[in-house]
């Protein structure tokens, strides 16, 4: 192999953060027109590394060439000036704008000072039409679903004639149709020379998508490896260093008496003139997780926040526990023994700019546990978001007084999720809950959720996750433009039949 085939060459890359090393002396190579995944759990410095190569950190340590010569790159500007493009787990792209003024800023075509965008938008249709990406170029990017915003900025990579396409987490946020189209966009995207790096925990679209796997664990190298020549459990094994079990071991459920409530439940739209959701009824009980399964934009967000009181809704009743809390505050829900695991876990779930402490007491600082005559008793809080911190793996540089913006999102996760169910609820509302987490970290949360449930309290799951609905639920709930159109149970339904339901192809009556 010679030197230029290799077209990006990290080479004993160190990167430190207080407390933590990120990256410990990390070499990757990327071939040119190959698809290299780079696998790891939460906080196992992949992101670190591909921010590194985008010029958003600078290493301590290590060099990165480019067709073989040393190059530096101090900021984005220079990674693009290099053809290496991004796109990141949180997308970066201004709400308020059209997808095309998305795609051309900062690089927009001129002449004499004035904005040509005619050849821009000739030049992204050519692009949308050559890769397979079909978008609204008009749409405004708030009105567009998070798989459009996507492409979005897919596009705004290939518009700068980005060689060297960075794709960090990006099927965090899609349907599985919409994964489906992404890998096959990849795999376009590779055939036309461009070299992919891609960052995911999700064995089996590394396995259906790239030729080799990079393996980091703990900011170490571990391992490259041909995908053609391994396997899920080697691939999971390098990455949490032991066997991981990906079927969730559970009894049979055991119902008992109705714990969730919800008749007749009605929700505004604040998109459109239409409802979000139409006169929704169902039961949760004791001993049992019932789960609101659906694609994404489907009425299952609006209706979580109606019940967990982030929004109104304009008709029905929610009961919980026989008590009426329809229009109860927040914080009369959470006392009344709800938990919210939310969907959002930046504008929901955590105050990025508090630390760890502070949030793990969100919601109970007030009880005698951690105050006195309204004084925080702050040893008492130290201690009990070290316990949970312990139980629940959350990695941080600097533990208790980490600041939580500073976390992996992987890590953001598990502190929402020790915090959610260590208030003993009676009802579990989780959105989501395993979202953008790696394999090792989702067995241990299935379990948890599985332990609520063996505890005799009720468990409503929202989830995108086709494997974790049929793994994890005792009754599944299908959800379509807002009205629930199937009841199901998993231990009889295939995966294939509960797709119809959620592409609105089929319905029951109920």
């Amino acid at each position: 192999m010679t030197l230029a085939d290799y077209v990006i060459e990290m080479l004993n890359i160190t990167k430190e953060f207080p407390g933590i090393k990120a990256n410990d002396d990390i070499t990757l190579q990327l071939k040119r027109g190959e698809i290299h995944a780079l696998l790891g759990e939460n906080g196992a410095g992949k992101s670190t590394l591909m921010s590194v190569l985008f010029g958003l950190y600078q290493p301590e340590k290590g060099c990165i060439k480019k067709n073989g010569q040393v190059v530096e790159i101090k900021n984005p500007n220079d990674a693009n000036a290099l053809n290496i493009g991004m796109v990141h787990q949180h997308f970066k792209l201004v709400e308020c704008f059209s997808v095309l003024d998305n795609i051309i800023l900062g690089v927009e075509p001129n002449k004499l000072g004035f904005l040509q965008k005619k050849e821009a938008r000739e030049k992204v249709l050519r692009l949308s039409e050559q890769y397979g990406l079909k978008v609204d170029l008009d749409a405004l990017v708030e009105d567009i679903s998070v798989g459009m915003q996507q492409r979005t900025e897919i596009l705004k990579m290939l518009y700068r004639d980005n060689e060297i396409l960075i794709f960090d987490e990006p099927t965090a946020v899609l349907t599985p149709q919409e994964i489906d189209e992404l890998m096959q966009i990849m795999k376009n995207l590779a055939a036309e020379g461009k070299s992919i790096l891609f960052i995911s925990h999700k064995l089996a679209e590394i396995m259906a998508v790239a030729d080799r796997c990079t393996v980091l664990r703990k900011g170490k190298y571990i391992g490259t490896v041909e995908t053609k020549n391994t396997t899920v459990e080697e691939l999971s094994a390098m990455m949490v260093g032991r066997q991981v079990n990906f079927k969730v071991d559970k009894a049979p459920a055991q119902p008992g008496e109705v714990v969730l409530d919800v008749q007749h439940v009605t929700v505004p739209s604040k998109l459109h003139k239409n409802n979000a959701v139409k006169d929704v009824s169902f039961q949760v009980r004791r001993g049992e997780i019932v789960c609101l399964a659906g694609i994404e934009g489907n009425g299952q967000t609006q209706f979580i926040h109606a019940l967990t009181g982030l929004d109104a809704m304009s008709a029905g009743t929610i009961t919980l526990c026989g008590k009426d809390i329809s229009k109860a505050p927040i914080r009369q829900r959470s006392k009344d023994g709800m938990s919210h695991i939310p969907e959002d876990r930046h504008k929901h779930g955590l105050v990025l700019d508090f630390t760890l402490e502070q949030n793990m007491v969100l919601q109970r600082y007030w009880q005698p546990q951690f105050q006195k005559g309204g004084f925080i008793k702050f040893d008492a809080v130290r201690e009990y978001s070290d316990r949970l911190i312990e139980q629940y793996d959350v990695r941080s540089g600097q533990g208790s007084v980490t600041v939580a913006r500073s976390m992996s999102g992987g890590n953001q996760q598990k502190a929402i999720v020790a915090r959610e169910i260590d208030k003993d609820p009676e009802l579990l509302i989780a959105v989501q809950p395993t979202r953008g987490l790696d394999v090792g970290a989702i067995e241990y949360i299935h379990q948890q959720i599985v332990a609520v449930r063996d505890a005799g309290k009720a468990v409503l799951l929202v989830s995108l996750e086709l494997d974790e609905v049929m793994n994890l639920s005792d009754r599944i709930l299908v959800m379509y433009e807002g009205e629930i159109v199937g009841q199901f149970d998993p231990k009889t339904v295939t995966v294939e039949e509960l797709g119809l339901y959620m592409a609105g192809a089929k319905r029951m009556e109920l």
